[in-house]
């Protein structure tokens, strides 16, 4: 078979709340966001890598009429109109003083005027390695709502939905086959979806499960 043209084309992830899968492992956190009276007006969302933060922190933020700002662009920002707001990667800027400061400074700001503050994280403040001692202290002190690891029907539901953002057509029974042999995280999901996608494009064809089964062996045998 002749190999295709694979262009990298954009993938466009829905993140309204209609496109959100509550299952046990993120039923909680989705409560505890819902629910809006947090203590002092600040949530830390914890979960690991692509679990879902991104999305429940938009979803949020349509809401309620939020701005989100990744973490690592606070110290080129000047302080927003005090309004609710989603920083997201807040454990990422641990042990830039500037970004620490500027996270620290921001804290204050919505806190004085009773705005909300939504912080997205993979861990705890405890594990960020926060060198700003008055950071540190406020963001130990924050209510934290956690992401849990998947199960296998929202891994499930994540799938389709990556392949359904890469506008990638698959065999309904192919959804289960993958949870069963994956590793069993968000950041596999999305490696292998990214990885089916471009070896799809480039051979031409559809994807079926004796190229998800190739793809797996590559990525097993990158792992050893």
């Amino acid at each position: 078979m002749s190999r295709q043209l694979a262009f990298d084309l954009p993938v466009r992830p829905a993140l309204g709340r209609e496109d959100f899968f509550v299952s046990p492992a993120n039923a909680l956190a989705l409560a505890a966001l819902d629910a809006g009276d947090w203590p002092n007006g600040k949530m830390l969302l914890i979960g690991p890598e692509g679990a879902g933060k991104s999305h429940l922190a938009q979803v949020w933020a349509g809401d309620c009429g939020a701005r989100v700002i990744p973490a690592v662009e606070l110290p080129q920002r000047a302080l927003p109109e005090p309004r609710a707001l989603v920083v997201e990667d807040a454990d990422r800027i641990a042990g830039t003083p500037a970004a620490e400061e500027a996270l620290f400074h921001l804290h204050n700001h919505l806190s004085a005027a009773r705005a909300p503050l939504l912080v997205t994280a993979r861990t705890t403040p405890a594990r960020w390695g926060l060198i700003l001692p008055d950071l540190a202290s406020r963001m130990e002190a924050t209510t934290v709502a956690h992401l849990l690891p998947p199960d296998d029907a929202l891994l499930s539901v994540v799938l389709v939905k990556l392949f359904a953002d890469r506008q990638l057509g698959v065999a309904p029974g192919l959804i289960p086959w993958l949870v069963r042999r994956m590793d069993r995280s968000f950041a596999a999901a999305r490696q292998l979806v990214a990885d089916l996608d471009a070896r799809s494009l480039a051979l031409g064809g559809p994807v079926t499960r004796a190229l998800a089964a190739d793809v797996l062996d590559s990525l097993n045998r990158d792992k050893q």
